[in-house]
């Protein structure tokens, strides 16, 4: 059985450039819808928001069976780095997110899920000539480097996106994403590889997973899907049914066996409806992955004959 999560901010209230969605709701609300979901095992709790009581929220995890796959380090925030976290230019703004990735790793500890996931989504530019692109990667790998030697128990996984909030993120797809970990150097950093921020960029997420699992950088998967137009955050499966086959198809084959987490929105629609179809599907595209042969697929992949595997496909289905 995979084990499946829900990123805890999709419990509550969503907003995006226009709209408001959902009411706003308390970790122990969302532990409890959370609790509802078929098939689901826990959360991706959310830094800080969710461990203002750290005490009540083990409590409220423990009510609701509900283990926790990673802490996601909200990197961006309202009242400061406005410029960015990791490529601050700023000492003292880099210093304190060492600090606050510090304070992550101890509840992670604490927790027993040994794993840290942000996306740094404000690293970036919006504007060609705004910024120093080779001293931004400098000290971004220098944050990254005194965060993971100062947690060696912890896997710090960067979970990378094409742009939003900046027209630019960074660290825009796999390949940039593992070239920087490359760059850091360090066995416990690695990657998150959200199926559909992986669409967004233009990729094919299966082929994704294989290049980041080569590299050993492969820490954790997001799954959802979009259009390829925006990262809409929508159910698996919804639009790029075969992308998603394939996806599980090649993690089984490279061999991961760890925690899914859901980054789905449910916008206007009601939560528990939306995430229990959202976990039905996901074992449903599990269950026709596992239907292909796979001797019988590495032949055809062998003979490179796209009409006779696309027949094959279709007539698992």
């Amino acid at each position: 059985m995979l084990k499946l999560a829900i990123i805890s901010g999709f419990l509550g209230s969503v907003r995006n450039r226009f709209m408001d969605y959902q009411e706003p709701r308390e970790l122990a609300a969302k532990a409890a819808i959370a609790g509802r979901v078929e098939n689901l095992s826990g959360l991706e709790l959310c830094y800080p928001e969710d461990f203002a009581d750290f005490d009540l929220a083990q409590k409220t995890l423990a009510e609701n069976k509900l283990g926790v796959s990673a802490v996601n380090f909200r990197s961006r925030r309202n009242d400061k780095w406005v410029k960015g976290s990791f490529t601050s230019s700023i000492p003292a703004e880099r210093t304190d997110l060492v600090e606050e990735l510090a304070r992550a790793a101890e509840y992670a500890r604490k927790l027993g899920c040994k794993r840290i996931t942000t996306c740094p989504l404000n690293e970036g530019h919006d504007y060609i000539f705004e910024m120093p692109y080779g001293d931004a990667y400098d000290l971004f790998r220098g944050v990254m480097r005194e965060a993971a030697d100062g947690a060696k128990d912890i896997a710090f996984s960067l979970e990378y996106k094409w742009n939003d909030p900046r027209a630019r993120c960074l660290l825009a797809g796999a390949g940039e994403a593992l070239s920087f970990c490359e760059d850091v150097d360090r066995d416990n950093v690695g990657v998150t590889l959200d199926f559909g921020h992986s669409i967004y960029a233009g990729e094919r997420p299966a082929q994704a997973a294989v290049l980041l699992s080569r590299a050993n950088r492969l820490f954790y998967v997001h799954l959802n899907d979009n259009d390829k137009y925006w990262d809409w955050d929508m159910m698996p499966g919804a639009f790029n049914f075969w992308d998603s086959v394939e996806f599980f198809y090649y993690l089984k084959k490279i061999g991961y066996d760890d925690w899914y987490a859901y980054d789905v929105t449910p916008k206007d629609h009601p939560v528990l409806d939306v995430f229990n179809t959202t976990t039905f599907a996901t074992l449903k595209l599990k269950e026709v992955a596992d239907r292909i042969d796979v001797d019988g697929m590495e032949k055809l992949l062998g003979e490179r004959n796209a009409a006779k595997t696309m027949r094959y496909l279709f007539s698992l289905i």
